[in-house]
């Protein structure tokens, strides 16, 4: 995400959107939420959040999610979504009832295994019984049937809103960062990575845009068209889209042969081609910074939709009703490794996605003879010591501040601190180590502070815990 949306989303009391939710009977605080907690004898209730301290209610415990499948049928004009989600997951516990987030909708049915299963309904909780405990290990399938119209995440006036956001001509998904849940159900916490299938109907004329690669467009039954798409890597539920409307799109390949999308809506017509081309530049130059690409196809969609933010969802990043300079690109696409293949375990170690995409906005635009990275540097260590970057330590992104300026621009200066401590040789090949490392997995600070250590020879907790920890400018 860009720092427009640092803008629109100053505070994020709403993420806990089950606020008001009570933890059930069997919870026993954060870490009994982790996938990595040693589940107690007996079956009992997985918890209502994964363990996150910042978000308790994000996220579930008690499981791992392996697949969702989604099929889902959409009206523009009523606004009205009847969907279907089969999630496919491992227990990590012996689990009694398990939950899974859903924000709004009716539940007509809920099944595991194909045997009927008792829910029920607590803020954006559904609690699952099954007829039988499933055993710690068991791969198992929850089916749940679901209608009604989506209630994206609205914020005041200074927040913007994320979700499925309904549009005149179909919808605008972005759901950074608990939007998934606005529909369907999910395991709604970045720390929690699965594959995708995507059926989507929709009216004749419309055109849906997933995350993945299209499978099939064809003749619904009943009228319309059923779009098939696929992300066959694993990803973050926030990072999940069915953006839909009228769109003009241009397929093809990078210079480098990578598969690349554009889609823009008609009022951003003139814009197609400079999205094209920009995408596949960007993405083709960060191969040689970063790594291989680790998707398979790269791209951007343009929606007619001000949402004022951009947001990097996988293999298509969304521009909310402006035309995105090459800079806001460049930010984006590094997010598909930084953020995308490489995701957060926990929302206070964001810098490691957005300070990341910030730096590598430095790196483009000196790459195309802009101010150079040093540059950009020395100008934000030149801010006052009263400006509110210094009080704020990047290191442990806020809950009720979560994408303020700090996660980004000290972010980005953490990595051009360490940068001059190890040296070009040694900081480039730590991005191209840390990205190869932990592909399609999940980061902590603590290990890319390890690695920077392990790979340069130096003792660096004073420059980390400078910029990242510290609640002031530290020395240049």
């Amino acid at each position: 995400m860009t720092q427009r949306a640092a803008a629109l989303l100053a505070t994020l009391s709403l993420l806990a959107c089950g606020a008001t939710d009570r933890p059930s009977e069997g919870a026993t605080g954060a870490d009994s939420g982790s996938p990595r907690t040693a589940a107690p004898a007996g079956p009992t209730r997985g918890a209502p959040g994964i363990g996150d301290p910042d978000f308790p209610l994000d996220g579930n415990g008690g499981y791992d999610v392996a697949h969702y499948a989604l099929k889902i049928g959409y009206v523009p004009e009523s606004k009205h979504l009847d969907g279907e989600a089969t999630v496919r997951a491992t227990a990590t516990q012996s689990l009694s009832r398990f939950n899974l987030d859903l924000r709004g909708f009716e539940v007509s049915g809920v099944s595991v295994d194909g045997a009927a299963a008792t829910f029920s309904r607590e803020g954006d909780e559904l609690s699952v019984t099954p007829a039988r405990p499933l055993a710690r290990g068991a791969a198992f399938a929850v089916k749940v049937t679901y209608s009604g119209v989506p209630q994206p995440v609205r914020g005041s006036s200074n927040l913007g809103s994320y979700g499925f956001i309904p549009t005149g001509d179909g919808a605008f998904v972005a759901c950074e960062p608990n939007g998934a849940r606005t529909w369907f159900p999910a395991n709604d916490h970045p720390a929690d990575k699965a594959t995708f299938d995507f059926e989507i109907t929709v009216p004749a004329g419309v055109t849906v845009l997933a995350n993945g690669e299209l499978v099939s467009r064809e003749p619904a039954a009943g009228g319309g068209t059923t779009f098939t798409w696929r992300e066959s890597h694993p990803m973050v539920t926030y990072l999940a889209t069915a953006t839909m409307g009228e769109f003009q799109l241009r397929e093809g390949r990078t210079p480098g042969g990578i598969r690349n999308l554009a889609a823009v809506d008609p009022r951003f017509a003139g814009e197609l081609g400079d999205l094209y081309t920009r995408s596949g530049q960007i993405t083709d130059h960060w191969v040689t910074v970063f790594g291989p690409y680790p998707f398979s196809s790269t791209g951007g969609v343009v929606d007619d939709f001000s949402a004022g933010y951009a947001l990097e969802n996988q293999t298509k990043p969304m521009y909310g009703g402006f035309r995105p300079d090459q800079s806001i690109i460049a930010h984006e696409l590094a997010h598909q490794w930084f953020g995308n293949s490489l995701s957060i375990e926990r929302w206070e170690d964001l810098w490691l996605n957005e300070g990341f995409a910030t730096y590598a906005e430095w790196l483009w635009t000196e790459h195309t003879g802009g101010d150079t990275a040093d540059e950009r540097f020395r100008a934000g260590h030149d801010r006052p010591a009263g400006d509110p970057i210094w009080s704020y330590p990047p290191g442990d992104a806020r809950p009720d501040d979560l994408f303020n300026e700090s996660v980004y621009l000290r972010g980005a200066m953490t990595l051009h601190a360490l940068r001059e401590k190890i040296g070009d040789d040694t900081f480039f090949r730590l991005l191209k180590t840390w990205t190869a490392e932990h592909e399609h997995g999940s980061v902590t600070t603590e290990e890319f502070t390890a690695l920077a250590e392990r790979l340069s020879g130096k003792q660096l907790d004073s420059l980390f815990d400078a910029w990242l920890f510290q609640p002031r400018r530290p020395a240049a």
